[in-house]
């Protein structure tokens, strides 16, 4: 667990250097947020399974087992995560004139989104809980639980408020 927290570590740190420099600057037509998004997604993806990988032991027998199934979990995140993103996009673009009706609309999505991410990760526990003991299920829950706080506080760092 001290792998995770050293790497939340250096994360965060490099979310707050980076989100007061964004937090500074106005987003005219999203195209900054949304360079930065692309980023910051492409670098936790990069790292995510490798910190997964130092945080669970999995014996051999239990990883051949484990990461198809992780593959298949990550193929369904990444697409609530690519819906949620597009709503980013989408509100960027348009956060100096978005209407009342576009914001409810919104706003109802992105709640949908995570309920979407919650039953994934419902589905995967019983499927993840077939190929390797209920601990090491449940520390990966943790670590890919935190792992994704970590980009929603980044993403949440970076997008600015709604104007009234």
């Amino acid at each position: 667990m001290k792998i995770v927290f050293s790497y939340l570590v250096l994360a965060l740190a490099f979310a707050a250097a980076n989100s007061t420099a964004l937090a500074q600057r106005e987003t005219t037509n999203g195209v900054e947020v949304e360079k930065d998004l692309a980023l910051l997604r492409r670098d936790i993806r990069a790292e995510k399974k490798k910190i997964i990988a130092a945080n669970l032991s999995l014996t051999e027998t239990e990883a051949t087992k484990f990461w198809p199934v992780y593959d298949q979990y990550v193929v369904e995140m990444t697409k609530h995560n690519d819906e949620f993103y597009a709503l980013i996009k989408d509100y960027a673009a348009n956060q100096k004139v978005i209407t009342d009706a576009q914001a409810s609309t919104m706003i109802k999505r992105w709640a949908e989104i995570q309920l979407e991410q919650v039953r994934t990760r419902q589905k995967y526990i019983p499927l993840v809980e077939k190929v390797i003991p209920s601990k090491k299920v449940a520390l990966f829950f943790q670590v890919d639980r935190r792992l994704y706080a970590l980009l929603d506080m980044q993403v949440a760092s970076e997008i600015p408020l709604i104007v009234q």
